[in-house]
């Protein structure tokens, strides 16, 4: 499962929770992303914190694996390479990408697109009643899958923690903790690129997950 995860929340917990169900994976890899270059100019914490904060998220499910390859590689973090880098760890394996059906509409326009089919199968997870508009994907490399708690976006809860209101229950205790100790979020503004423990990018942009 690929994601920016500023911060992870229930949202990715429980979609990642009912595709492994449905799907019947042996594991769930949560791939914190390095460099995202689809956030051109926007405020994106320091991938040690964003990795640091999906290890405790996903600490007490033993289907839950966190991976280090994107945020351990130099340079943009594009999908391709991610899915370049687990094939080479796993290369037995069947590899489903998880991420927001939004980002999977622009799947055309990412990089090597042609290569990503081969390299594994892709799972769009939406909101209820939400329906795919982009022609032109494989059907037998793509699937919608309807999550209920995906109504939840990390945008409102860095909205939330800057504007001073809580994050109980949107996300888990332990990252509501984490966040609060290093004052992620804490003075974050739209635009500012001053809030604690937070860089801007300045790379182009390619939608991905989940966030």
């Amino acid at each position: 499962m690929g994601g920016t995860f500023d911060p992870i929340h229930h949202g990715h917990l429980v979609a990642a929770s009912e595709v492994q169900s449905l799907f019947d994976l042996d594991e769930v890899i949560f791939v914190p992303t390095g460099e995202p270059w689809q956030k051109a100019d926007k405020v994106v914490s320091e991938p040690e914190h964003r990795y640091l904060m999906t290890v405790v998220a996903t600490a007490s499910n033993p289907r839950f694996q966190v991976s280090r390859v994107d945020i351990d590689r130099e340079g943009p973090t594009y999908t391709i390479d991610t899915l370049r880098d687990l094939r080479a760890l796993h290369p037995d394996a069947e590899l489903f990408f998880i991420t927001g059906a939004d980002a999977l509409a622009q799947i055309l326009s990412w990089k090597d697109v042609d290569e990503l089919w081969d390299l594994a199968h892709f799972i769009g997870v939406t909101r209820p009643g939400y329906e795919l508009s982009e022609s032109g994907l494989p059907e037998d490399r793509v699937t919608l899958q309807e999550v209920p708690a995906m109504a939840i976006s990390s945008t409102d809860c860095r909205e939330r923690v800057a504007d001073g209101e809580p994050v109980w229950y949107l996300v888990p205790d332990g990252v509501v903790q984490y966040i609060n100790k290093h004052r992620l979020y804490a003075g974050e503004q739209a635009g500012s690129s001053d809030a604690p423990g937070a860089v801007v990018t300045d790379q182009d942009e390619e939608s991905r997950a989940s966030h």
